[in-house]
């Protein structure tokens, strides 16, 4: 083949991905005084971060002055079924409330109380109100925050740019091979410290609250191929309530705000079940027990024409859902011409949130690969079995920065930057092996794998399944080497699908090993075969690849609360006690 322009661009940080985690590393490693690049599949204004809806949290006390910093931490270790890393959960508690006053210094547009303080409202298996909010839109408002900021910095944001590789010499990231997805020009950026922020891999999901080419796992795979370890993957969040038509709409989110606002479920027969699977918090119960609970009325035949339970608001005011809930207002007048203060949302479980990813140290980010840290969903430590809602935008930013500030002071601390010829070479080889003719084509493969992992690694696995999963993904990884890839008229895309689909597979095998391993039902793993949580298994298992390329799993310890959060965390998960946990 013929190759497209190359050349080398040299930078003191690389940021991969242009979301939330990664804008808020850049502006660290700016302020820490180094040269920043980011680039990112998508455009600085609508990476992922723009469907996170419903709020972010932070214990700032403006609607309940009892709340902490220790019960936040308390409610997502409770919430994760103890295995989030108590570190990680502490240091998100302790720094919410900064971050949130930095992101309202630069501007973000966060809804106020009549006293004109940050206003805050309730998230399920929350203690007190501590989510802070703009509208239904928080995540696009924080967002474009954080891009205004960057622009006024005079950073560097590369567009439409797909990192293929990680470049990695004896053990130490000195960099990462991308190309244009238009033009196919490839640059390869060298750098003494890289941050991989570039998301999770709920695409893989049939139903899923995440776009097309985009959490397709390629952040994952670029920290297995580059030597990082990952855990957790099995540990996926479905959110209660996506929609379910029309088919262009199904898995989009129906935030968890509209619940926060006083929304109700209802089956079929009008029956408010909640009062069934968790008496006391119902519809705010947590978001493994809400999806598991949707999940079972629907088994139990009690769903609607499209295959979804229904969100129900008619008893609020409409002014009070065109004030609070404006984008879901429009998300379903746009789509089916329902006025949500007249009808009811039909909704579905919907794969939402990676709470596995790559194994970083809490406080920077690190990954055991010298120069390589990471933020954002593409990491595991602070969700284990079961996200707090709200807690993602609060990890990105939290962790953004820390990642950012913790690869700018390794940069620093460097005399001479690394290149290795023949490591560039290599890189180069492997993203010339996927352009070729064929008789297959990315897009059916992908879909092939989403209805594969919904099938076997869905609200409820079972191990013959899973088994049966692992051996489709062995027949569609074979199908894989026969892509077509050539540029056309759209550019160089059928690579950027190529290589999806290849980071897919990987991190679509790590989950299901890990479902597999994972013989108990914890948070949002439930095992039908496995129905019970074991004590045992409060580890995380990890997955890394070996010297062959094949992946193994393995299990790490997760560090036990510490005294100060014990008291709080049992009294928090005392509420997980109650309520039915229906599989059939």
């Amino acid at each position: 083949m013929t190759r497209a322009t190359t050349r080398t661009s040299v930078t003191n940080l690389l940021v991969i991905g242009t979301g939330a985690a990664g804008l808020r590393a850049a502006i660290a490693g700016h302020d820490a005084g180094v040269e920043v690049t980011v680039v990112g599949k998508r455009p600085r204004k609508d990476a992922h971060t723009v469907l996170a809806a419903g709020g972010i949290n932070a214990v700032l006390g403006t609607r309940d002055p009892d709340d902490s910093w220790q019960q936040h931490a308390a409610d997502t270790l409770a919430e994760g079924y103890f295995l989030p890393d108590p570190t990680f959960a502490e240091l998100l508690a302790r720094d919410a409330p900064a971050a949130i006053a930095e992101l309202d210094e630069w501007g973000c547009d966060f809804a106020r109380t009549d006293e004109g303080a940050i206003d805050q409202r309730y998230f399920g298996a929350h203690t007190y109100r501590r989510t802070c909010y703009a509208g239904d839109y928080t995540g696009r408002a924080i967002l474009d925050t954080l891009a205004d900021r960057v622009t006024e910095l005079g950073i560097d944001v590369i567009e439409d740019c797909y990192v293929s590789d990680l470049l990695v010499d004896e053990g130490r990231c000195f960099g990462a091979l991308a190309f244009d997805q238009h033009t196919g020009d490839r640059t390869v950026v060298l750098a003494d410290a890289v941050v991989l922020a570039a998301g999770g891999h709920t695409r893989l999901w049939r139903q899923s609250s995440s776009r097309r080419d985009e959490n397709t796992g390629d952040a994952m795979a670029l920290a297995l191929r580059a030597g990082a370890t990952l855990a957790d993957m099995e540990l996926v969040q479905f959110h209660p309530t996506g929609m379910v038509h029309p088919e262009d709409w199904a898995g989009v989110l129906v935030t968890e705000a509209v619940r926060g606002e006083g929304g109700v479920l209802r089956n079929a027969e009008g029956e408010r079940f909640m009062e069934r699977y968790d008496a006391e918090r119902l519809e705010l119960s947590s978001r493994d027990r809400v999806a598991l609970a949707n999940y079972s009325e629907l088994r139990a035949g009690r769903g609607g024409p499209h295959g979804g339970v229904f969100l129900d608001v008619t008893h609020l005011d409409r002014d009070q859902l065109l004030e609070k809930l404006p984008r879901m207002y429009r998300q379903f007048l746009d789509s089916q011409l329902i006025d949500i203060a007249s009808e009811t949302m039909e909704v579905a479980p919907t794969a939402h949130y990676s709470m596995g990813g790559v194994v970083v140290e809490p406080a920077t980010g690190a990954t055991e690969v010298r120069g390589l840290y990471a933020a954002g969903e593409a990491t595991a430590g602070l969700h284990g079995a079961n996200r707090l809602g709200g807690n993602s935008l609060a990890e990105t930013v939290v962790f953004g920065r820390r990642a950012g500030e913790a690869a700018s002071a390794f940069s620093l601390d460097q005399d001479v930057q690394l290149r290795s010829r023949h490591r560039i070479a290599a890189a180069h080889a492997r993203l010339d092996s996927f352009v070729h003719e064929g008789r297959e084509f990315a897009r059916p493969l992908q879909r092939a794998v989403r209805d594969e992992l919904w099938r076997t690694a869905g609200v409820v696995r079972d191990e013959e399944t899973i088994d049966e999963g692992l051996a489709t993904l062995g027949g569609i990884r074979e199908a894989a080497t026969g892509i077509d890839v050539r540029p056309s008229s759209e550019g160089w895309t059928d690579l950027a699908h190529a290589l999806d689909l290849d980071g897919s597979l990987l991190a679509a095998e790590a989950t299901l090993l890990g479902a597999r391993e994972r013989r108990e039902s914890r948070g949002a793993h439930t095992r039908s075969d496995h129905p019970d949580l074991d004590p045992n298994l409060g580890v995380r298992i990890t997955a890394r690849l070996d010297e062959d390329g094949s992946l193994v799993t393995g299990r790490a310890t997760v560090p036990s609360v510490p005294e100060h959060l014990r008291e709080l965390a049992q009294q928090a998960a005392e509420l997980e006690a109650g309520g039915e946990r229906l599989l059939e």
